[in-house]
């Protein structure tokens, strides 16, 4: 985690920006919880645990200038919340996600699906892509698994 937030440090200093105490906390809570896809709210209480004196809006300030500069992407899942994933390092192109519509679980495809359809889309429509953001909404495995276990039991 260590050698990321240095090499995150390093993309602030070229941008003209310091690794203050307050972002560095954003991004420790942000590389503690890679999985989850946290809101500014959350991250902020989480941030306040490391580093009491931290203003909500320093927290804001923080993410967006993390988005900014690829560190995070900013996405919403159509619940308007705005959350905030961590990018892969060295990713081109923001991953994909599943949300299951029965128990609310977010997971990740990390490869990227849409190569084909982004040179369709230049060519096409002489439109430059520079990045997307893919997301399913469904039911996952674990909840038809639940599903087929309860109707083979007899329950449903």
């Amino acid at each position: 985690m260590e050698s990321r937030i240095e090499r995150i440090k390093k993309q602030l200093h070229g941008a003209s920006y310091k690794l203050t105490p307050q972002r560095e906390a954003t991004v420790a809570v942000l590389l503690e919880n890679k999985e989850d896809h946290l809101s500014a709210e959350d991250v902020f209480l989480l941030v306040k645990e490391k580093a009491p004196d931290i203003g909500l809006a320093t927290v804001y300030r923080t993410l967006e200038l993390l988005t900014e500069l690829k560190v995070v992407d900013k996405i919403n899942f159509g619940d308007g919340v705005a959350r905030y994933d961590l990018r892969e390092e060295g990713a081109a192109r923001f991953h994909h996600h599943l949300i299951c519509l029965e128990c609310g679980v977010v997971d990740e495809i990390q490869e990227d699906l849409l190569g084909e359809v982004e040179k369709v889309v230049e060519s096409r429509y002489g439109f430059t892509v520079k990045d997307h953001w893919l997301t399913f909404h469904g039911i996952c495995k674990r909840c038809k698994d639940t599903e087929k276990k309860k109707e083979d039991d007899g329950m449903a």
